[in-house]
């Protein structure tokens, strides 16, 4: 009895994997077994990256925040613990976004903490 395989799956995923090699530089994005092994490891940092993302933004909000209330004669940390204090439910983005796009409603819970 003559082999049988499948070369119709096993092309399909070898397609697959090559689309996603699409724009890696060299024998990353034409060869086979190197362009596996270039999109295994490309999706372990993707996955490692989406991780890394969230506590970056937290980092980014806290900036936002001390940068803001520097001028009003606070630093984030007193600003922060004055705003729980207050009973103001605005968390660490909501409150980096107001200090960025809306500065005078940013004002205004900083003369309220104050």
């Amino acid at each position: 009895m003559p082999r049988s395989v499948n070369h119709v799956a096993s092309r399909a995923r070898r397609k697959k994997v090559l689309k996603q090699a699409k724009g890696f530089y060299g024998k990353r994005k034409n060869v086979w077994t190197v362009a596996k092994n270039a999109v295994e490891k490309s999706l372990q940092y993707a996955y490692v990256g989406r991780k890394d993302k969230k506590p970056m933004y937290r980092q980014i909000w806290i900036t936002r925040i001390n940068a803001a209330v520097r001028p009003h004669g606070l630093t984030y940390s007193t600003f922060i613990h004055k705003v729980q204090q207050a009973g103001i439910e605005l968390n660490r983005k909501a409150l980096a976004d107001l200090a960025m796009n809306h500065p005078a409603a940013f004002e205004e819970i900083v003369n309220k903490v104050k």
